[in-house]
């Protein structure tokens, strides 16, 4: 049983995705495993409250399903980075409520998922760094790399930048966001000092628990 942060090597790089399928490996045999995105900007109002494409992805591949509010703590309406949607929501992002809401979800699963924003150095807030929050929650971190042109640089120097703020990177997803050379899945493993935990293909359209059985977590 283990609890993971997933990060990418920058937005877009399919971490969602990624964390669903994800999700869904940890429950393979009946197990239980919850996700979590502590922040989410782009979100849409509902007669709920304020909801987010994919907070409500994680919600759904979670068993058992959490309440909205402790999967998406932080929900602003503006799609744009964190800091900006939180000033423009007149909200402060704080480091407490997101742990609380962690806390109550260890209550139902000891398998989370927790996803942040963007690449590994976007911050949460202007005093609150992602690695903060992996500290403070005590998580190995997973990095989802993108699979495109640029992947190679982008994968080593976030990498470095984990392990550079002491947090513990415990391998790697590859996602292949676009169709690409297969070299570039070899020179990624050799270049990433953990493990390759799974490579998710470039299948647009095609739900992402079914491609769980790529992924060996452990």
């Amino acid at each position: 049983m283990a609890s993971y942060f997933v990060t990418g090597t920058d937005t877009g790089a399919g971490k969602t995705f990624s964390s669903v399928a994800l999700l869904h490996a940890l429950r393979a045999g009946g197990a239980s495993a919850v996700g979590m995105k502590p922040v989410a900007s782009g979100c849409e109002a509902t007669a709920g409250g304020l909801r987010n494409d994919d907070a409500l992805a994680l919600q759904a591949a979670s068993d058992p399903r959490p309440d909205y509010a402790l999967v998406n703590p932080y929900a602003l309406p503006e799609p744009t980075a964190p800091q900006i949607a939180a000033e423009r929501a007149g909200v402060r992002i704080h480091l407490g409520p997101i742990v609380e809401a962690y806390r109550h979800l260890q209550g139902l699963s000891g398998q989370i998922v927790v996803e942040g924003v963007g690449g590994w150095l976007a911050p949460l807030a202007d005093d609150l760094e992602q690695s903060d929050l992996v500290r403070a929650l005590d998580l190995p971190v997973i990095l989802v790399v993108g699979l495109r042109l640029g992947c190679l640089n982008h994968a080593r120097l976030t990498a470095r930048a984990i392990q550079a703020d002491g947090c513990r990177l415990h391998g790697w997803i590859g996602s292949n966001i676009e169709p690409l050379e297969p070299r570039y899945i070899a020179l990624v493993a050799q270049a990433l000092p953990v493990p390759c935990l799974g490579v998710l293909p470039h299948a647009p359209g095609v739900p992402p628990a079914t491609l769980a059985a790529n992924l060996a977590v452990g």
